[in-house]
């Protein structure tokens, strides 16, 4: 089955926002995926809020390995507040060696304006860098994001002999500047292949109806596993 998933056009930045505050996890996860889609071969730094580690837990390397992701390829900065993590996002914006950037906002945080994300934006165009944004517990309001979307968790299905199952998302799309809001994906992260597939809705109740990929949808890429016993991450604290 050919791998399929939203488009997300570089240089611009796209916001994530959880059904529910147990999605948190769920979306780090998806965002994490489609970020190591987005960025090749480069490095992605993931800014996060401390209260990501006290609400949804702390990032476990061996976990993200098992996930499909290299946690090499992830360079993680903790931050006390959104303005922080705000300013960090920026500089790394601005990094054309960066493959992604990738910002962990919890809450309503007022610093994340209509000022806030046109600088994001602005810096996303003039470096090629993808700005990932992911929202828990926070109403949407007007910014310069290219996409904004709902994600909720699905339950996964057993593979053979009982396997744990693949990660599941449902994914809608709440805007999108080109219009097309309205657009639902129902996928599933292969682990393995590190690829999204589609995956059929016998078994579940999507808000709306299971679309394709709009035109010019990322290509996945597969990527050959790592297999080091205790990987970690790059690490470095911020205030």
């Amino acid at each position: 089955m050919p791998a399929a998933h939203p488009t997300l056009e570089r240089a611009a930045i796209h916001e994530f926002y959880a059904g529910r505050t147990a999605d948190a996890a769920p979306l780090s996860g998806c965002m994490l995926a489609l970020g190591q889609i987005l960025s090749g071969d480069r490095p992605s730094l993931w800014v996060r809020q401390e209260a990501f580690d006290w609400e949804a837990g702390r990032p476990h390397a061996p976990g993200l390995c098992e996930f499909g992701l290299d946690p090499a390829r992830f360079t993680i900065l903790h931050v006390k507040d959104a303005i922080a993590a705000l300013q960090a996002g920026l500089e790394g914006a601005r990094c054309a060696g960066l493959g992604a950037v990738l910002l962990e906002l919890w809450g309503e945080a007022p610093a994340y304006d209509l000022t806030a994300s046109r600088r994001l934006a602005l810096a996303a165009r003039a470096s090629g860098v993808p700005v990932l944004i992911s929202r828990i517990a926070a109403k949407a309001r007007p910014s310069a994001a290219e996409t904004r979307w709902e994600l909720r968790a699905l339950p996964s299905r057993a593979l053979a002999a009982q396997a744990p199952g693949f990660p599941a998302f449902e994914l809608a799309l709440l805007r999108a500047r080109n219009g097309r809001e309205g657009l639902h994906y129902a996928l599933e992260w292969n682990r393995d292949d590190r690829q999204f597939l589609p995956r059929t809705t016998s078994d579940i109740a999507p808000a709306g109806p299971v679309l394709p990929p709009l035109p010019g949808a990322v290509v996945s890429v597969s990527f050959d596993r790592p297999r080091a016993p205790e990987p970690d991450f790059p690490r470095r604290e911020a205030g």
